[in-house]
């Protein structure tokens, strides 16, 4: 899944939050995450939900390899014809790096419309559309971004983070302004075990949460608008593979993204 940020995943801050800052947090001097797991060519069908389980819509995870470039894909269409996309490109010499990132979501199921491009450069164009009024805004300018700046691959840089120890990374949230957080990831061998057929597998719990410092911090904090943890899980045997997340997709609830398969 690609998740991560998903970008969008962390965007839950409110445009009531002081506008005038673009960093929340400084770079972390890290260059990235060691790749301990490279990527590779991957069709994967998924299934998303409420938090309690109620069926939203159904999904692709498409990663394709294009010579020193990954690039990956997930999808969901719903029901009422919303759609939400999130691309991103990658390289993963050593340690993995974003390319650029693109974020599509448009629809009744959604509080705005949004187009989001996001290039390593930091140069970023955001479109965004509100349901309520129809009003239309623009955005655009240039973040400086950390070499850390992982939207769209939280779920490919969280396998990557060996279990009991944690890792900070960055996400830009669209909110519809871009602001870049923190997003600190730790990882426990979970008591929960994964069951396939009659085999159970050791599961992995990583715990996402966004970090936001200064006084956009502090605002956010008052006001109760930093955004939820967020879950991701793991199986561990062998080979790490993705199970399960839960957090917001946008500026919205939790949902849940699980695996599933064609009928």
């Amino acid at each position: 899944m690609k998740w991560s940020s998903l970008g969008a995943l962390f965007a839950l801050l409110s445009t009531a939050l002081p506008s005038t800052a673009q960093r929340d947090l400084s770079p972390d001097p890290a260059a990235g995450v060691a790749v301990l797991h490279p990527e590779g060519t991957v069709h994967g069908f998924l299934h998303l939900s409420t938090a309690d389980g109620r069926h939203l819509a159904d999904g692709d995870l498409l990663q394709v390899v294009r010579g020193p470039i990954i690039d990956s894909r997930m999808v969901f269409d719903f029901p009422d014809s919303s759609v939400f996309e999130e691309s991103v490109s990658f390289t993963q010499h050593d340690v993995f790096t974003m390319v650029q990132y693109h974020l599509v979501q448009r629809g009744p199921a959604f509080a705005m419309d949004l187009d989001v491009t996001l290039p390593q450069s930091g140069d970023y164009r955001v479109t965004a559309t509100a349901h309520s009024d129809g009003k239309r805004k623009e955005y655009a300018g240039k973040l400086d971004l950390p070499p850390d700046t992982y939207n769209g691959m939280i779920i490919n840089v969280a396998k990557n983070i060996p279990v009991g120890t944690s890792h900070t990374v960055h996400l830009v949230a669209f909110t519809p302004k871009p602001r870049l957080i923190g997003l600190e990831m730790h990882g426990v061998v979970s008591a929960d075990r994964t069951q396939l057929g009659r085999r159970t597998e050791r599961t992995a719990a990583y715990t996402l949460k966004p970090k936001i410092g200064g006084i956009t911090g502090v605002l956010a904090r008052l006001l109760g608008k930093i955004p939820p943890d967020s879950h991701a899980w793991f199986v561990t045997q062998d080979v790490p593979a993705f199970v399960r997340f839960e957090g917001p997709l946008y500026l919205g609830p939790v949902w849940r993204i699980d695996l599933t398969g064609p009928t």
